[in-house]
This record gives structure tokens, C-alpha cells and sequence, in this order.
């Protein structure tokens, strides 16, 4: 009996990656979207999708869904979450969903991954492996007001403590005074009420860099190293347009310390983790229990993770799958630099230079075309009226 697997979350690229690498051993895959777009999504046109559904960023409809929906009598289904409040959800709720099905977890406590989402968490632990971290003070945002902690160094990066919050990209800035980081405090202390910004010590990041693995709690895999090549901006900040791939050559020594950081939280599921290179030495970022966006490139080099973790919660063995890639290649995300040329991001000349020259698409697949083709027609709608935009503007 091949097992059945039903993928959560936000973006339809990563989510087509998912499908798309579990598609030779199960053929029967779901698809719950959190996104509010009532329009069916481009990974749902996939010939590999059994169903799709949506829940929204609602966690008790999330629940209902999968309950009433994507139960099966005759065996456990495996729910794979694709952002960190998918991840949180299926986390939080383990005591209603284990009967039923099998997902990431971290020795089967609930809300045991949330409490791992919190990075001064995070930093600790990877401080203890001996990975460098950027020194860090929080601020408490209580009913939209704060105090700001007196021994904070300028410039600073601010960023959410804990990623679950719906629009966290919203904190991600560079302040460079005392001034500065006020005014944008209280410009978030207006969006969220209640939240925790981390005010980092800003570092001058010559290249960013992650890697994306499988840990089944003992044994961690990371096959390779992602240097990310051409970053988001808008909506997308901190996700990768474009970027290369390639073995872990020249990246032992940090990639054991993740394999040693990912042992010591327990974690068995898919994750990535975010570093980058400051002044010849490599900082952690932080971890993303649950698969990144550029997570498809290692597939398509050869090393399938999603269905490494699929044969782990089934108890079968991965002794013989390959762990580590063998060469370097580029890959694009086309959802993401879609919409960074439709907000004027990225030219229409560099746009279609970076479709034209990724050695790997994360939309073609000559075995499942459609969704390449819908993309297509939706990006000839954009475009026209991205030109219809510039056209009444000048008029």
C-alpha cells in the first residue's frame, strides 16, 4: 500500500516541489492551502494531486480539514507543513492528530517545535555547537507599546523573535540609529500589538548562504550547500530569487555543526537553515523546521529528502539513498522573481535572462507540464496589466 501524504502551506512553488518529489512513491497526495487567493493555485494543477483545500491561515479549519477530510481507516496519512505556521499547527495539536496521522515532531511533545520557533532559542543552542551568532537584544511590544533596551549597538537588524506571527517579513530592517529604529517600532508596534523584535548587531553579509536536510532524530542529512545568488525584496524579503547549489566541499566544519545543532533539539522531520559569511567567518541565521523554499534544487540533484522523511515515519530504511550531491548547479524560483519584476524589483531584461539561464526550473517537468502552462498564462495576464499600468500613469 503506498502511503498517503497531504502537504500544508503557503507558496505554491515549494508545495510543487513537495508534490513533485513524492510523486514514485505515493499516488495519492493532497494539497491544503493557508493563502486567501480564491483562484486554484498553480501546484494544484499538477497531474500528481489528488485534492486540494483550503483553510486559510485558520488553525481550527486547518483541523477540521484534515479530521474530516484526510483521515484514511486503513493507514496513517503523513502531513507535511511547508511554512512555520502550518508547522506550529500540526506541533500544537499533536494529541488529536496522532491517531490519525504522521508528521514532524520533536520527541512526540506537543508544541515542542513552536517552543524551538523562538531564536534566542535557537542561537543558544547553536552557540553551545560552537557556531558564531550575532549578539542580540529583545524588545517586548505589549498593547503597542515598548521600552528599548539601553546597550543596543547601531546599526542593528531587527527581525521577529518567533516566525509563527502571519506577516513577520514586515520586521525585517536595517536601522542605523537610535532614531530610526524608534520610528520603525512604531510602525510595527501598530501592525502587531503584541510581539517580540530581536534588535541583532548588524553584520556586513558578503554572501548568504543555507542548506536544507532530513533528520530522522538520529541520523541528519544535509546534501549540499545553497548560496543564495539574487535575494527578494517586498513581500518575499529573505527569499531566494535565484541561487546555486553544490556539494559541501569547503563547508564541512559548519555543516557538522548543524547536523550537531539539529541532534541536540531532537527534531525528526525536513528543515533548513539560513547562515551567511561576515568578514571570513560563517554566522547562523536560523532554522526553519520545516522545508525551505529552495528545497526542490537538492531533489533535482539527485537527493530526494521528502522521500527520505516519508520511508523514516514508515520505518523503512534509507540506507541506500543518496545523501550528498556530486556537482553544482543554478536554480530559479519563478513564483518568487515573478513578483519581484511585477513590483518593479527586477527588469523585464533580467527577468527573462534568470528563466533563460537556471540550469534548474522549479516549474518544468516535462512528466507534469501544466502547471508551467498556467504559470505562463497568468504571467501574460500580469503582464499586460503591469502595462496597462505604466501606460495610464504616463497618460
Amino acid at each position: 500500500m503506498k502511503p498517503k501524504v497531504v502537504i500544508i502551506g503557503y507558496g505554491f512553488a515549494t508545495r510543487l516541489g513537495l508534490i513533485r518529489s513524492l510523486s514514485q512513491i505515493s499516488d495519492h497526495i493532497s494539497v491544503v492551502m493557508i493563502e486567501s487567493d480564491k483562484s486554484k493555485p498553480v501546484d494544484c494543477y499538477s497531474k500528481y494531486v489528488h485534492a486540494y483545500y483550503r483553510s486559510g491561515n485558520n488553525e481550527e479549519k486547518l483541523m477540521e480539514i484534515l479530521k474530516g477530510e484526510c483521515v484514511d481507516n486503513n493507514q496513517k496519512v503523513i502531513l507535511i507543513p511547508t511554512n512555520d505556521f502550518s508547522a506550529s499547527a500540526l506541533d500544537r495539536n499533536i494529541g488529536i492528530l496522532n491517531d490519525s496521522f504522521l508528521f514532524p515532531h520533536i520527541h512526540f511533545t506537543p508544541g515542542a517545535i513552536t517552543e524551538w520557533m523562538d531564536k534566542e532559542r535557537q542561537k543558544s543552542a547553536a552557540r553551545n555547537v560552537g557556531l558564531n551568532v550575532a549578539c542580540s537584544n529583545n524588545v517586548e511590544i505589549k498593547n503597542g507599546d515598548y521600552v528599548l533596551p539601553a546597550q543596543i549597538n547601531y546599526p542593528c537588524f531587527t527581525k521577529t523573535r518567533a516566525c509563527v506571527t502571519t506577516g513577520y517579513k514586515h520586521t525585517l530592517h536595517k536601522c542605523e540609529d537610535e532614531k530610526e529604529l524608534r520610528s520603525f517600532l512604531d510602525g510595527v508596534s501598530k501592525r502587531f500589538h503584541n510581539i517580540t523584535i530581536m534588535v541583532e548587531d548588524y553584520k556586513e553579509i558578503s554572501t548568504e548562504y543555507a542548506v536544507v536536510g532530513f533528520s530522522d532524530g538520529n541520523e541528519v542529512v544535509i546534501p549540499g550547500v545553497i548560496e543564495i545568488t539574487m535575494m527578494a525584496k517586498g513581500i518575499y524579503k529573505g527569499i531566494a530569487c535565484q541561487g546555486k547549489i553544490m556539494p559541501v566541499s569547503g563547508f564541512e566544519d559548519v555543516v557538522e555543526k548543524f547536523k550537531k545543532l539539529i541532534r541536540s533539539i531532537g527534531f525528526e522531520g525536513l528543515f533548513d537553515i539560513d547562515f551567511y559569511l561576515s568578514n571570513g567567518d560563517y554566522y547562523f541565521g536560523e532554522i526553519n523546521m520545516r522545508i525551505g523554499g529552495s528545497g526542490y534544487a537538492a531533489t533535482k540533484m539527485g537527493v530526494n529528502l521528502p522521500e527520505m522523511f516519508v520511508k523514516s515515519l514508515l520505518n523503512e530504511s534509507i540506507d541506500n539513498a543518496e545523501k550528498g550531491i556530486k556537482a553544482s548547479a543554478t536554480f530559479v524560483n519563478e513564483r518568487i522573481c515573478l513578483d519581484n519584476w511585477n513590483k518593479g524589483y527586477i527588469s523585464t531584461k533580467r527577468f527573462r535572462q534568470i528563466l533563460k539561464t537556471a540550469d534548474i526550473s522549479f516549474l518544468k517537468d516535462k512528466e507534469d507540464v501544466l502547471p508551467e502552462k498556467v504559470f505562463k498564462r497568468r504571467m501574460v495576464v500580469m503582464s499586460v496589466k503591469r502595462y496597462l499600468k505604466k501606460f495610464v500613469k504616463k497618460s
